[in-house]
């Protein structure tokens, strides 16, 4: 008898593009080394499981781990042997392991780098990375027009953004033509700690933009193990994210699966990112996915959780020393 498929991630569209994303994407800036060593067997391994399990979005970026995680998740999508048209591939321009270049110039060169880095003929996404740190008139005026000549050329399918803070979208997208940018990431800002993303939704869809949201776990806030040193939140904020993962403990849960599970329930978000590096991790976050939809989310705990966080709901950070 042959075993029952395996349950897969659903799939959303992406605002106007007409690409169907995994509401689970796959967030590669581990496969970077960012979070500590990963060897190519791992990489692989998880790609492949992320792949059989219906994850079809892969993001990277050149800044992520000094280029490493592009030639890292080039290898493992080359290595899964299947056709180019079966998987989404976004990557970055414009921040660099040795700074910020919104230039046309760079960002031209960039994006021939990063397609020779994944062994690709083009990426689905490429996003100007983290535009707080630079001009956004120069973003508007210079980097984005410099993004539709690469579209024309077919080295990219569609243009995004990406940041830190949510009035960096309504500045560009006010300033551009409809149509021009088609997608824009967030995050830090749809998770149970800050859903402020949610109050910007109306106004994306009504841009006609695809919308991604990365860190459900708020940069490792909403796990066991806690944030690593560097995180730029602020101390009381950090003390009510560990006093609401010790609750779920306790209770035999788990914060970081309350969390994921909370930001895919909003499906106005098409993606949420999530870093892996483990076949481990793909199984796990694909298990919290499959769950909520077959299952639904623990309402009991998820209300306990939002009232030890209350006191510090939407509470952010200027952006700096993240790593995205």
């Amino acid at each position: 008898m042959a075993s029952p498929p395996l349950p897969k991630v659903e799939l959303r569209e992406l605002g106007n593009t007409g690409l169907k994303l995994s509401c689970v994407g796959f967030g590669a800036s581990p496969l970077g080394n960012v979070f500590g060593p990963v060897s190519d067997d791992e990489a692989i391994g998880s790609v492949r499981e992320a792949f059989r399990r219906g994850i079809n979005f892969f993001d990277t970026s050149p800044y992520y781990g000094g280029t490493l995680s592009e030639k890292v998740l080039g290898k493992s999508l080359k290595a899964l042997g299947v056709p180019r048209s079966e998987y989404i591939v976004a990557t970055k321009c414009g921040r660099y392991a040795d700074g910020f270049d919104f230039s046309a110039d760079r960002v031209t060169k960039s994006i021939d780098e990063s397609l020779e880095r994944l062994q690709l003929d083009y990426v689905d996404i490429l996003q100007c990375h983290d535009i707080e740190f630079g001009s956004l008139d120069q973003i508007v005026n210079e980097t984005i027009p410099a993004l539709k000549t690469l579209k024309e050329a077919g080295k990219i399918r569609f243009i995004g953004i990406t940041g830190l803070p949510l009035g960096i979208f309504t500045y560009v997208l006010d300033r551009i033509p409809a149509g021009t940018v088609d997608v824009v990431l967030s995050y830090c800002h749809f998770g149970i700690n800050d859903s402020t993303l949610e109050d910007l939704l109306p106004y994306l869809k009504s841009k006609g933009v695809g919308i991604i949201s990365a860190s459900p776990l708020a940069m490792g806030l909403l796990t066991e193990s806690g944030p690593p040193e560097w995180h730029p939140a602020s101390a009381e904020l950090k003390a009510a994210c560990r006093a609401a993962a010790v609750y779920c403990k306790e209770r035999g849960k788990n914060i970081s699966k309350l969390a994921l599970q909370y930001s895919l329930s909003n499906k106005d978000i098409s993606s949420v990112l999530v870093g892996m590096n483990s076949v481990i991790q793909v199984e796990e976050n694909v298990a919290a996915a499959v769950e909520l939809v077959t299952i639904g989310k623990d309402e009991k705990t998820l209300a306990e959780v939002e009232a030890i966080l209350k006191p510090v709901k939407n509470q952010t950070w200027p952006s700096g020393i993240q790593q995205s």
